[in-house]
């Protein structure tokens, strides 16, 4: 009998109902947009700010005092300890491995360069590193890398050299300076003594100090400063989320519960913590100019996307307890009847809300299939990928409608469940 008086006055004043459901509809398409995009966004913007480079740079812990200025380093290259190239696998074994995108060692040697044995040679600093290197993992796997990932804005003129051939990439200023082009041999040289011929693959810009610098495999620098099998800094590109005050506390103060909550969330300084018990007599240093811009700008697009979903609820219970409150002075004498047949307060007011968490699920349930387009818009136009539907977004956004609409009429039922019927089967 419940069942048909629900369905019964829901089917009465289809043009209200349907109103009523187009502005529920309207403000959860708004907040199923938002949600979509909010959840998928922070992934997405994650790893377009990869283009911005490594956000983390591991250095020796004896290392001597470091000297740098407008980022710089202005020690000499071949001074402070190193680090065993063997132990660079164990990063990708930390709790967060999945989120370790890009590393690239590098070693810095001063060396004596010239285009060709007959001419003359000027000092420069040969850069070693990885250009597209496959790392190999305790797995049997390799995990590609290299600078070209965690240094994205490096531009080439040409090719990156093959990190296991006789090349280089030079930087562009060096090049135009003594005329080396792609294509040409360069003669490079440690101290007077180790002596290499390189094939110039590439010129590279990278608008830092690289570009007055010539750029070879890491082993070739190795061979050259007879440091087999060592590296004098590391840059380690990672997807992180953005920090909050309880991430930049300082993780030796808080205690078992806050540092596993800590260490269990991708926060850059998390994973610079993860990076450094990983290897042994090394410092994780985080690079904030990326960090922090990357978090102020997730946190503003998050923010701006809550504010949008808060302003849409907020026009949704707006409507539906307009609705709402006329419904219920149109049907007075319905409810004046109920109530002089018996019915208690409760049941009147768990009739009403039946009928509105009816006309909530179906609102609802048209908004998320409107908000699906809208976020797929959305997503295609400012992000360049649609985000994927979502059971929980669905589940969330219908809890949403009938809460909103719970909300909206929860003045007027309350106003109905108190009628007293004598008034109004008098007319009064």
């Amino acid at each position: 009998m419940f069942f048909r008086l629900v369905a019964d006055n829901f089917r009465r004043r289809p043009r209200q109902k349907l109103l009523t459901a187009a502005a529920l509809s309207l403000g959860m398409a708004v907040a199923t947009a938002a949600l979509s995009v909010s959840l998928d966004v922070g992934d997405k913007l994650a790893k377009e700010f990869r283009s911005l480079g490594a956000n983390l740079v591991v250095t020796p812990e004896a290392d001597s005092l470091p000297l740098e200025i407008g980022g710089v380093d202005y020690r000499p290259a071949q001074a402070g300890a190193y680090l065993p190239e063997t132990d660079l696998p164990k990063i990708k074994m930390v709790f967060w491995h999945n989120n370790i995108m890009a590393l690239a060692p590098m070693l810095e040697v001063e060396a004596q360069v010239s285009r060709g044995p007959t001419a003359t040679a000027h000092r420069a600093v040969l850069v070693g590193t990885w250009a597209d290197h496959g790392l190999p993992l305790k797995d049997g796997s390799a995990f590609p890398t290299g600078i070209a990932k965690t240094n994205p804005w490096w531009k080439t003129e040409g090719r990156w050299f093959s990190d296991d051939a006789n090349e280089c990439v030079v930087g562009i200023r060096f090049a135009e300076e003594n005329g080396v082009k792609i294509g040409d041999t360069v003669n490079v040289s440690a101290d007077g003594q180790n002596s290499m011929t390189l094939l110039a693959t590439g010129l590279l810009t990278s608008g830092g100090p690289e570009d007055d610098a010539v750029v070879v495999p890491l082993g070739i620098a190795q061979k050259l400063a007879a440091r087999p099998g060592l590296y004098r800094k590391l840059y380690v590109s990672a997807l992180t989320k953005p920090e909050d005050d309880f991430a930049r506390r300082d993780p030796k103060t808080m205690n078992p519960d806050e540092l596993e909550r800590w260490s269990c969330s991708p926060y850059v300084s998390s994973i610079a913590y993860s990076i450094r018990q990983a290897l042994p007599g090394s410092d994780v240093r985080v690079i904030r100019r990326v960090a922090d811009g990357e978090g102020r700008i997730l946190t503003r697009v998050r923010t701006l996307l809550w504010l949008v979903t808060f302003a849409a609820l907020l026009a949704a219970g707006l409507a539906v307890g307009a609705s709402s409150a006329a419904s219920v002075i149109e049907r007075r004498s319905e409810i004046g009847l109920m109530k002089a047949l018996g019915a208690g307060r409760a049941t009147v007011g768990f009739l009403l809300a039946a009928e509105q968490l009816l006309l909530a699920l179906l609102g609802g349930g048209a908004g998320y299939a409107l908000g699906l387009l809208l976020a797929r818009f959305v997503g295609s136009k400012i992000f360049g990928v649609p985000p994927a539907p979502s059971l929980l977004v669905l589940g969330v956004v219908l809890a949403l409608a009938a809460g909103v609409t719970l909300a909206g009429s929860a003045l007027p039922l309350k106003r109905a469940a108190n009628y007293n019927p004598a008034p109004i089967l008098r007319c009064e």
